[in-house]
């Protein structure tokens, strides 16, 4: 049975991120070279030697994540000669997944991810907020609080946690009524209100960006988070790769789809959040790392 393939979002990152892969595989090595070459700046050294303060800013973040994440991805199929099943990701996760799954090359994707880090982090200036993560309660109770506050779920990540996001007013309101139901509440250390309304005008520019880029029809099965769903059309990818940046992450609902396709998945890029969603949506299911 061929595995479905999870790529990690932005938050993942940590320093020495890829350096095992590059030592070790030529294929990872040149995906480094690739990534160094066409940016402009060393991605490599930041991801191998910098700090944890130099990897978070979205315009570092985005394009290390996804060259890491494929870096492993292809140095894994050097040794493992399996074509996927299906992919996705969760957020920024999603492109390395397009990569993967042949919707884009690995060089188009870089320049995408590049310039989605960037229009994020100018609208987190120009826009601010912040994110917190709900643990327990039901989706409606907390899409209605949220609702009420004027912000946005960013995240259904899993049965029992949902990140909610908006402008600082409005998330502090809505912390407070689910707070007093007796949810636990956890403000996120992030540097803006990502997924939510606030992030339009970023989407918006990314749409222009997207419309440049050549886009084809999935070689396997490619999840996307706006929908939550397969998605084959490259129009509909496409837009879906867009309203991404300002809309809810269906993730849990992505993994059940993926797992009409496939009954064993393999986690890659930095980090093993996807692993600890999987247990939480099905524990049966066998995850593995690339």
């Amino acid at each position: 049975m061929s595995s479905g393939y999870m790529f990690a979002g932005q938050g993942a990152q940590y320093a020495g991120m890829g350096k095992e892969q590059f030592d070790a595989s030529p294929a990872a090595r040149q995906i480094f070279e690739q990534a160094d070459k066409l940016l402009g700046y060393s991605i490599s050294r930041l991801c191998f030697e910098g700090t944890t303060e130099e990897l978070t800013p979205c315009a570092i973040c985005q394009p290390a994540i996804y060259t890491v994440s494929v870096a492993m991805y292809r140095a894994y199929r050097e040794k493992n000669d399996e074509t996927p099943a299906v992919c996705g990701g969760l957020s920024l996760g999603e492109f390395s997944a397009a990569c993967v799954a042949g919707v884009f090359g690995f060089e188009e994707g870089l320049k995408l991810v590049a310039m989605r880090g960037r229009l994020m982090d100018e609208c987190c200036q120009k826009h601010p907020g912040g994110m917190a993560a709900v643990l327990g309660g039901e989706p409606e109770v907390i899409a209605a609080a949220c609702e009420d506050a004027g912000i946005d779920v960013a995240n259904y990540n899993c049965p029992g946690q949902i990140v909610i996001s908006g402008e600082e007013k409005g998330l502090a309101k809505a912390m407070e009524t689910l707070g007093a139901k007796g949810y636990r509440v956890v403000r996120l250390t992030v540097a803006g209100a990502y997924h939510s309304r606030l992030m339009q005008p970023a989407a918006e520019e990314f749409g222009k960006v997207l419309a440049d880029c050549p886009i084809a029809k999935p070689q396997c099965g490619f999840v996307q988070n706006v929908v939550g769903g397969s998605v084959e059309e490259a129009e509909q990818i496409r837009r879906n790769l867009q309203l991404q940046v300002c809309s809810s992450v269906k993730w849990e609902q992505c993994v059940r789809t993926m797992l009409t396709l496939t009954g064993k998945l393999i986690e890659v890029g930095p980090g093993t959040t996807l692993s600890g969603f999987m247990k939480r949506i099905d524990r049966a299911v066998p995850v593995s790392h690339a």
